[in-house]
């Protein structure tokens, strides 16, 4: 569970002490509670701190509550954020709903990480907090590529580069999280990418 936002990962917090192995039992703690069951509202900073044997302050010294402490967990249990190669469009495009399907495929096989998206919806602070520090970031490295690829040349520049942003990311959200049996198979991310990229090419665009 090292996985990290790569590229976005929040600013180390003020007064935060350096301490792995505390850290570590602290989440570590949060995720056997979810495995055994325990609902996301009934996940006291007490309950936790019992779990990992630990004192609340030691918590609040790396958290500020409960909601940035979920955030954290999450990004250490969802799938790593790739690198983007950086050769082109299509590659970074294909690399970043590649990524978006394997977290679609992480969710299913996972009933704690099902349960804890279910969940968040009903804890607007701590759907905030995920989108604001996890979602939002990822939106934003989709659309640097799309300007990227826009002033190199790549793509059309006569579009809205947000809209851009949707046309490519939507049929994978679609599959991967509003159809939660919408298939998911190898190729997929290329497939859409390329697709799509068949209409944002400028135009005598041959490649």
């Amino acid at each position: 569970m090292q996985a990290r936002d790569q590229g976005h990962a929040p600013e180390q917090r003020r007064g935060r002490p350096r301490s792995e192995a505390v850290e570590r039992s602290i989440l570590d703690a949060v995720v056997t509670l979810l495995e055994d069951g325990v609902p996301l509202g009934a996940l006291s900073i007490e309950r936790i701190a019992r779990t990992a044997g630990v004192g609340k302050a030691t918590i609040y010294r790396r958290w500020r509550g409960k909601e940035e402490l979920f955030v954290d967990v999450l990004r250490e249990v969802e799938p790593p954020e790739p690198a983007l190669p950086g050769t082109s469009a299509l590659d970074d495009l294909v690399v970043i709903l590649e990524a978006m399907r394997v977290r679609g495929l992480a969710q299913r096989s996972s009933a704690m990480l099902h349960n804890v998206f279910v969940e968040m919806k009903s804890h607007p602070k701590l759907w905030d907090e995920y989108h604001d520090t996890v979602i939002a970031p990822r939106r934003q490295a989709t659309f640097e590529v799309i300007l990227r690829a826009v002033a190199a040349g790549e793509l059309r520049d006569d579009i809205d580069p947000q809209l851009m942003n949707d046309l490519l990311t939507g049929p994978m959200l679609m599959r991967s999280v509003h159809r939660p049996y919408g298939d998911l198979p190898d190729g997929l991310a290329e497939q859409i990418v390329r697709t799509v990229l068949e209409g944002l090419r400028p135009t005598g665009d041959d490649d």
